[in-house]
């Protein structure tokens, strides 16, 4: 038998049994779809393969009829963990008992993403899912898009507000943050330590927390104090009339008014450095799926510089046209010195501290 007759032959074999095991009444399962978590006797497991875009440190949340919907958010029991071994995958177990109003799964839920909105449908629609497995089973649940798809320019809209707003850069460090106000009204909103943080905004780079004044209170000239949650630190006064929004820095030293910080339009997703290497200049080559990527060696040079939550950085625009490529990014002292590569898909923003030892990602 010659050696081609005998390959042909090996390859026939191979093929039929491939098509054998095919044809088996069992279903292919592919690592996205594997089961992550343990199944509990007690509870209802749901893993849900994210959306792509989704990070590893996203705050998820599932709500639904079942649960009082968006009251939900927040919730620790409602709170998804990520699982330890799927870049893809979050899980939730649920107890029936816990549900309200005589809802079950069925009635519809969807996750919510404290970074990226609601979950929504590839038309940009709500997502609606109406699995209602039974206790002790695990299921899979699907994610489409998040709201951050559809979001103009990757940026969340301005929430619709109660009247007039207080907004707050806090760089103060402390675990809770409460406002108390006194003057035309005393204890406004509030008895002392004052009213809670009413939401959070992500703009310009921006993790504003604000507190809506609420719109009966327009005209009314307040002080405010900003606090610890009411253990043991406060502020100094910050006198406002409740005529506009306002938008405040304060850190364990005080208050500031700084107004919004100036949008930075970037050409695609963008690479921010915080720099720490003492360099005369910084710059940046690639490698990857497309070589010499914004220049050839050492790089292309700093696009420019954005103030993030009180922080200078350094960044490169890595272009519209290039998204989607897998980079393999070197950044160097104009050529003469030259940091490990850090590799890097192009499909969002990255935050990145840089030393004379290395690269390290960071949350800004």
């Amino acid at each position: 038998m010659t050696k081609k007759l005998y390959s042909l032959m090996l390859t026939l074999l191979a093929l039929s049994g491939l098509m054998s095991s095919c044809s088996k009444q069992d279903d292919i399962v592919f690592d996205h779809e594997r089961q992550q978590f343990e199944t509990r006797a007690d509870r209802i497991l749901l893993e849900f393969i994210a959306p792509f875009g989704t990070t590893a440190d996203e705050e998820i949340y599932i709500i639904g009829a079942f649960n009082g919907d968006s009251t939900a958010i927040g919730q620790q029991s409602y709170l998804l963990t990520k699982a330890p071994n799927s870049d893809v995958k979050w899980g939730v177990y649920l107890d029936p008992n816990s549900f309200v109003g005589g809802k079950s799964l069925a009635d519809g839920f969807r996750f919510y993403s404290a970074t990226q909105g609601m979950e929504q449908t590839v038309k940009g629609e709500k997502a609606i899912h109406n699995d209602n497995p039974s206790v002790g089973t695990f299921t899979n649940v699907w994610g489409q898009r998040w709201e951050s798809y559809y979001w103009q320019g990757g940026e969340a809209p301005e929430p619709a507000h109660d009247g007039f707003c207080v907004y707050v850069d806090d760089q103060t460090g402390w675990n809770a943050l409460t406002l108390y106000m006194w003057g035309d009204v005393n204890n406004l909103n509030g008895g002392w330590p004052g009213m809670s943080v009413t939401g959070t905004w992500n703009h310009d780079g921006v993790s504003w927390k604000y507190f809506d004044m609420g719109a009966a209170n327009s005209g009314l000239n307040e002080n405010l104090i900003f606090n610890n949650g009411g253990n043991g630190v406060q502020l100094p006064d910050f006198n406002f009339t409740i005529d506009r929004n306002i938008y405040l820095r304060i850190t364990a030293d005080g208050v500031e008014e700084i107004g919004a910080e100036p949008k930075v339009k970037h050409d695609g997703f963008a690479v921010f450095v915080l720099d720490d290497t003492d360099w005369d200049v910084l710059t940046l080559y690639m490698w990857g799926d497309a070589n010499n990527l914004n220049g050839d060696w050492p790089g292309m040079q700093v696009t420019g510089e954005q103030t993030i939550n009180g922080q200078t950085y350094k960044y490169f625009d890595m272009g519209e046209a290039n998204t989607g490529l897998n980079e393999n990014l070197i950044f160097s002292n104009n050529g003469s010195s030259q940091l490990s590569d850090f590799n890097y898909t192009i499909d969002h923003d990255v935050y990145l501290h840089i030393t004379t030892s290395g690269v390290e990602e960071i949350q800004p």
